[in-house]
């Protein structure tokens, strides 16, 4: 019996395919504790490029519901813009901002402000790559060169140690090569990677994680000659 693919995930079942991700299972056992394809599961990994998306969260210098339904309610009873920051205890800047945004004084509601600030706070972001096409470049030639993210992050910490606007994580830079919707590096520079994936492997799944390439029961030097000198 072939298995079923679904297109739709919860929340819960998400976090729980990212946990078993990164914990190194493969993508058939995953497939497997969910009852479906092993193309199923593919698919979530590869829209993220195998790297588990931030959670959303609403960030503490934003807006809240109530905050919004207090405008709404200030305004219906006539208050200043300055009147309504002194009861939030925000800036009228913000205020006025938070009106103007939202169709005005004579338009705006609580309700519908907010949905549209999480609209906007979902919009995919650019990322430092995007921004910097002078660093884009760098980067896109030394990973031509068959640079590794990491060398060329620890090399443009070295060489622009007092410009952080010409310096990046490795991290930022497999999350540009694998996450194509953030428009940074082209998707063909992945071919210059070592390890030639189309998606991010956690480390958990690399040899040295399931201690391959190690001696096992291995004896430290130390304590082989201290064994040594009981024998003598």
């Amino acid at each position: 019996m072939s298995r079923r693919k679904r297109s739709w995930y919860t929340a819960a079942e998400k976090s729980e395919m990212w946990d078993r991700w990164q914990r190194g299972e493969s993508l058939n056992t995953i497939a497997r504790a969910f009852e479906t394809s092993h193309s199923a599961i593919s698919k979530n990994f590869e829209r993220f490029g195998g790297i588990r998306p931030p959670n959303s969260q609403r960030s503490r210098l934003a807006l809240t519901l109530s905050e919004r339904e207090e405008i709404s309610r200030g305004i219906v009873v006539g208050l200043s813009l300055r009147a309504i920051a002194r009861q939030l205890d925000r800036a009228p800047s913000t205020i006025s901002r938070e009106i103007n945004r939202n169709g005005g004084q004579k338009r705006y509601r609580a309700n519908q402000a907010d949905k549209a600030a999480w609209a906007r706070a979902h919009r995919p972001k650019l990322c430092k790559l995007a921004r910097n096409l002078q660093l884009g470049r760098i980067i896109a030639g030394k990973l031509q060169r068959h640079w590794s993210p990491e060398q060329i992050a620890g090399w443009l910490k070295k060489v622009h140690a007092g410009n952080e606007r010409l310096q990046v994580s490795h991290e930022t830079i497999y999350r540009s090569l694998f996450i194509q919707a953030r428009g940074a590096l082209r998707k063909e520079l992945v071919q210059y990677l070592r390890t030639k994936r189309i998606i991010r492997r956690p480390k958990k799944t690399s040899l040295k994680g399931q201690g391959l390439g190690q001696i096992t029961g291995a004896v430290s030097i130390c304590d082989f000659n201290r064994s040594m000198q009981h024998i003598g």
